[in-house]
C-alpha cells in the first residue's frame, strides 16, 4: 500500500487558476426548437461560425418565462452545432436547478461595466492599452499587400489575427468569433464581422471600421473600445454599419 508521508513531493500535477474565453449565448426564448432553427440558419450562412467553442448560456432575458427549458435537448442541440455548453448565468432558481440536472454549472453574474480608462496623449500608450485588452493567440499569413492597403480574401477563424501595420485593412470574407483584425488605419470587412476589430491601433482618431454585417465581439478605435457586453442597437446589429470616434465617444452608425 502506498503511503503519503508528510513533506513528500507531489509532481504529478499542478493546480492553478485559469481564464477561458467563452461564447455568451443570450436566450430570448425557452423554445428549444426555435433556437435550433436559428442556429441552423446562422451556420448555413457561415459553416465555420462555431469551432467547438465553449458556450455560456445566459438566461437573464427568459428568467420570468413560465415555460420550462428542456436543457437536455438544448445541450444536445448546441453540441450538434459545434459548440460545447458548459455553464448557465442568470435565470430563475428552477431554471438553474434544471440546468444543473443537465450537467451545466452555474456561473456568476456578469460584473458591472468597467469605467473607461483615461486615454494617454501618446500613440505608444494607446497601443499598449489595445494589446492589454486583446490576447493574440496565433497569426495567419497574409499575402503581400498593395501599397497602402492589406487585402485578405480568406475567412478568419477563431484565434487567427491579421495586423495591417501602417496601412488600411480590407477583408473580403467572414471574421469569425475569436478572430482579430488590427490596422493602423481603417478596417473594411465586406462580410460578417463577428470577431475583434481594432482600427487606429497607433492612435489615429480618424480611423474607422466598416462592415456589411456588424456583429462584433469587440470594436476599438484609437484605444476607445466597446464589447458585446453592451448589445448593439437593432438598426446596426447584423446590418451594414460603421464605427468612428466623436471626441472621446465611440459611435456605431448605420450605413
Amino acid at each position: 500500500m502506498a503511503v503519503d508521508t508528510a513533506g513528500q513531493a507531489r509532481t504529478h500535477l499542478d493546480l492553478k487558476s485559469a481564464q477561458l474565453p467563452v461564447v455568451a449565448m443570450v436566450l430570448k426564448t425557452t423554445d428549444v426548437a426555435s433556437i435550433a432553427a436559428e442556429l441552423a440558419a446562422r451556420r448555413a450562412d457561415d459553416p465555420e461560425f462555431f469551432d467547438n467553442d465553449p458556450v455560456l448560456i445566459d438566461l437573464s432575458a427568459v428568467q420570468d418565462e413560465p415555460q420550462p427549458i428542456d436543457f437536455a435537448a438544448l445541450v444536445k442541440t448546441l453540441r450538434s452545432h459545434r459548440t460545447q455548453p458548459v455553464a448557465v448565468r442568470g435565470g430563475s432558481s428552477a431554471q438553474r436547478q434544471d440546468a444543473h440536472d443537465a450537467g451545466l454549472i452555474a456561473a456568476p453574474d456578469a460584473p458591472p461595466p468597467r469605467m473607461q480608462a483615461p486615454r494617454e496623449n501618446t500613440p505608444r500608450e494607446v497601443v499598449h492599452e489595445v494589446i492589454r485588452e486583446v490576447e493574440v493567440v496565433r497569426e495567419v499569413p497574409v499575402p503581400a499587400p498593395a501599397p497602402g492597403t492589406v487585402v485578405v480574401d480568406k475567412p478568419l477563424r477563431s484565434g487567427q489575427q491579421v495586423y495591417a501595420r501602417g496601412s488600411d485593412l480590407v477583408v473580403m470574407a467572414v471574421v469569425s468569433f475569436g478572430a482579430e483584425v488590427i490596422a493602423d488605419g481603417n478596417i473594411h470587412v465586406y462580410a460578417p464581422l463577428r470577431g475583434r476589430a481594432i482600427a487606429g491601433a497607433r492612435g489615429d482618431t480618424s480611423a474607422r471600421i466598416f462592415s456589411t454585417c456588424m456583429e462584433p465581439q469587440l470594436v476599438s478605435v484609437a484605444g476607445i473600445y466597446r464589447t458585446t457586453e453592451t448589445e448593439l442597437p437593432d438598426n446596426v446589429r447584423g446590418k451594414p454599419a460603421q464605427v468612428r470616434l466623436d471626441g472621446e465617444k465611440l459611435l456605431i452608425e448605420p450605413l
